[in-house]
């Protein structure tokens, strides 16, 4: 199933592109709700995949993977995908960054964890995408 498979050709420049734009949107959302509706860290960072895990769908369905069908079973492997990305990556983000710089105030801190998940759910989402949800069989 892996043989011939790389990781880091096309797709992955088009995920990387799609990616961009969410994370530009995202981080807009992100950082002002923690920063300028004083949100918390969870649902600063949860809100933010949310919405931008919609759009993700569809443009790296279409656009990154070229995959035309439908199933529940691709729904559920998103769904699944994101979600366990999103609590690995910012789960580990947060006590990392909190030990790194546990000098530093909280802000300081958790706006640094929020940077790390999301680098860190990047990487889990596009592996998690490429091969899970939108493998081709």
């Amino acid at each position: 199933m892996m043989s011939g498979l790389r990781i880091f050709d096309k797709q992955f420049l088009k995920f990387i592109l799609v990616g961009a734009i969410n994370t530009l949107v995202g981080a807009a959302i992100m950082f002002s709700l923690y920063n300028v509706a004083h949100a918390s860290y969870w649902f600063s960072s949860a809100c933010t995949y949310f919405f931008t895990s919609i759009l993700s769908f569809f443009l790296n369905k279409y656009f990154t993977f070229q995959v035309k069908t439908w199933s529940a079973r691709q729904v559920v492997a998103f769904v699944a995908t994101i979600a366990v990305s999103y609590l690995a990556a910012y789960g580990i983000a947060k006590p990392v960054v909190n030990y790194i710089l546990q000098n530093s105030g909280q802000p300081i801190r958790e706006n640094a964890a929020l940077l790390v998940g999301m680098c860190f759910f990047t990487g889990l989402n596009y592996l998690g995408q490429r091969l899970v949800v939108f493998r081709r069989v």
